[in-house]
């Protein structure tokens, strides 16, 4: 019945024709793992595609409703964070896979000719995913992803001549908002994937047209051949199934949370890039000043430039690393910069004061359910509760938080804080951020947190989103 029916598809559709086209291509010197990184590249492309068509069912792209609609995914949607955390692991993993990729493609020589072409529509495919990063760190619209394009939007500005066009054009305005999310989104869900997909299809056409470069020697590449499928496809689906493993075990373990809501009036906010642009973040502390316009776009465009270039600048024939001595010094200086900069930006980041992710949770819930507009902290926010300012040295208990949280008027009597519908996490994530709330001075000693919610209850209930 399987014969019959695959008789009939192949009768219409010529099967057989098109699995010889894209399963019996020859591979010079045979199969071998160190031509997985192009089909694992492919893979998380796919992945990341499929994940964020998942995501867009619930996204809103804008800044009322961004914030809200990712935490929704997160918390509510059945699997939402797990289909979140693989979206955002996977973008880390292709941006990994595509170096490895451009690396072992750089370090056999297989940008030479007749490989020209495909060698500059990877570098083309390899900047469109750095723009699909960029503009998918915005989409949160937290704190981190607003100020972090901010500062990437104002690198526009020191082109000459168009760089106010290009930060207006791209902002769809003179400031954040908006119009940026709208485009960013655009443009990450519906033009970036379309140019990416018409790339990879003529990088695969070239591809098939030039032949694989195979191993860098010429007589090695010879004496063997082997076709693409079964090995070479074995090896492929190994990684494939490998990849997907380890990015499911980081999505299922390692949440990733979000900063505070976008607040563009709060100047004091230090964002910090994705790791693959940590790099460039560290070379711009170094280039302030005068030589600010260099780093933002004049050493760019001249590197990028080189990398287009770098199969008509490389005259030497010969493939093997050890018959090109300038380009791999020349590659070799370029990794340990990069990576240099790299580990001195994560060192200083690990340096930093780190808060506790059920901290930063419960912070979170404090101001996007606007509990300042009845308790003070630090001399701001409403005088209609308790102020919690040091709350933590007052009130160390965790039980009677939570307690307090799920139904205040059980341990406060006469409270007129209703209770509010809080998950078990969310209680626990208010609890701690609660606790965290203390001084080196102590407690105010006129007046208890007893006291403080008795005269609370006295006060009529004045109806808001106050939970806390």
């Amino acid at each position: 019945m399987a014969r019959k029916l695959y008789d009939w598809f192949d009768a219409r559709l010529k099967l057989q024709s098109l699995g010889h086209t894209l399963l019996d291509e020859p591979i010079p010197g045979g199969a071998s793992w160190i031509y997985v990184f192009g089909s694992a590249t492919l893979f998380l492309f796919c992945l990341q595609a499929t994940t964020g068509m998942f995501l867009a069912l619930y996204y809103v792209p804008s800044p009322d409703a961004a914030y809200d609609t990712v935490q929704f995914i997160q918390h509510e949607v059945q699997f939402g964070w797990f289909v979140r955390g693989l979206h955002h692991w996977g973008a880390s993993a292709v941006m990994v896979a595509i170096g490895l990729h451009l690396l072992q493609v750089y370090l056999y020589g297989a940008y030479k000719r007749p490989r020209e072409l495909m060698w500059m529509v990877g570098i083309g495919l390899l900047l469109l995913m750095l723009t699909f990063g960029f503009t998918g760190y915005l989409l949160p619209w937290d704190q981190n992803a607003y100020w972090a394009t901010q500062v990437g939007s104002n690198m526009m500005a020191s082109v000459p001549l168009v760089g106010d066009v290009l930060v207006r054009l791209l902002r769809g305005g003179e400031t954040l908002g908006a119009l940026t999310l709208s485009r960013f989104f655009a443009l990450h869900t519906l033009f970036l994937p379309a140019l990416i997909v018409g790339g990879i299809v003529l990088h695969l056409f070239m591809l098939r047209r030039a032949g694989p470069a195979g191993p860098w020697s010429v007589a090695e590449a010879k004496q063997r051949s082997e076709t693409f499928y079964p090995r070479q496809v074995y090896m492929d689906a190994v990684v494939m199934l490998g990849l997907f493993l380890v990015l499911a075990l980081l999505a299922g373990t390692i949440e990733f949370p979000l900063a505070d809501r976008a607040d563009p009036a709060d100047h004091t906010f230090t964002p910090v890039p994705e790791w693959y642009f940590l790099f460039y973040y560290q070379f711009l502390k170094y280039m302030s000043g005068p030589l600010e316009p260099l780093a933002t776009w004049v050493l760019p465009i001249l590197f990028i430039l080189g990398l287009l270039l770098l199969p008509f600048l490389d005259r030497n024939p010969e493939r093997r690393p050890s018959s090109r001595p300038t380009a791999v010094l020349a590659g070799t200086i370029f990794l340990v910069t990069i990576f240099t900069l790299l580990g001195i930006s994560i060192r200083d980041l690990q340096a930093l004061p780190k808060l506790d992710p059920s901290v930063a949770r419960g912070k979170s819930l404090f101001a996007q359910n606007h509990c300042m507009a009845c308790h003070g902290l630090h001399g701001e926010g409403g005088k209609v509760g308790p102020d919690l300012s040091y709350v933590g040295n007052r009130r160390p208990d965790r039980d009677w938080h939570i307690r307090h949280l799920r139904d205040p008027a059980s341990v406060s009597p006469g409270s007129i804080m209703p209770k509010f519908p809080l998950s078990d996490r969310e209680v626990n994530d208010l609890a701690s951020y609660l606790l965290s709330l203390k001084g080196e001075a102590a407690a105010p000693t006129e007046g208890t947190l007893e006291t403080d919610e008795t005269e609370y209850a006295r006060l009529p209930y004045v109806p808001s989103r106050v939970h806390a």
